[in-house]
């Protein structure tokens, strides 16, 4: 492993642990050369599943760019990295028990919102804004109104 800090490939692995409920293994390193600290992950390799785009194009998912939507959605609020971790190991999960080498990314999208609704629904309700293309106040309003409804709170 090269050291992010030095570029040396001259490091100790000085703690291992599993994490993400066992999806991933968490490792401390130590670069020999500079002595920084720093953590990698190893995760199992999983088949690589193409999202089919509403324009038709197919581009490999993208952990890191769902990761990146979901810390916009989450930002000042009160979910942690975990929390958005554990997430995304859940969407990789039912993608790679649910659909066999593609997904559509509506359908994708709804998966996300699904477990984003149960974390925060600030977050969900932002999530949606963006992947719904929400035009103006009425969009807002009518994504929130099913959700005031379940808590019997409803919009007037």
């Amino acid at each position: 492993m090269k050291c992010p800090f030095c570029g040396a490939d001259n490091d100790k692995v000085i703690d291992s642990r599993a994490s993400e409920d066992g999806a991933a293994t968490r490792r401390r390193r130590q670069c020999n050369d500079c002595k920084h600290r720093y953590t990698t992950y190893e995760r199992v390799e999983r088949t690589t599943v193409r999202v089919v785009k509403k324009d038709g194009t197919r581009v490999p998912f993208d952990r890191l760019r769902l990761k990146q939507g979901l810390e916009k959605a989450c930002w000042k609020r009160p979910v942690s990295d975990a929390d958005i971790e554990a997430l995304i190991v859940e969407v990789e999960n039912y993608i790679e028990a649910n659909c066999e080498t593609e997904v559509e990314s509506q359908f994708l999208g709804e998966i996300v919102m699904e477990q984003l609704r149960e974390l925060d629904q600030v977050a969900y309700v932002r999530f949606a804004s963006v992947y719904r293309q929400f035009k103006d106040a009425r969009d807002f309003v009518d994504e929130l109104r099913p959700m005031l409804a379940d808590t019997n709170q409803g919009i007037r």
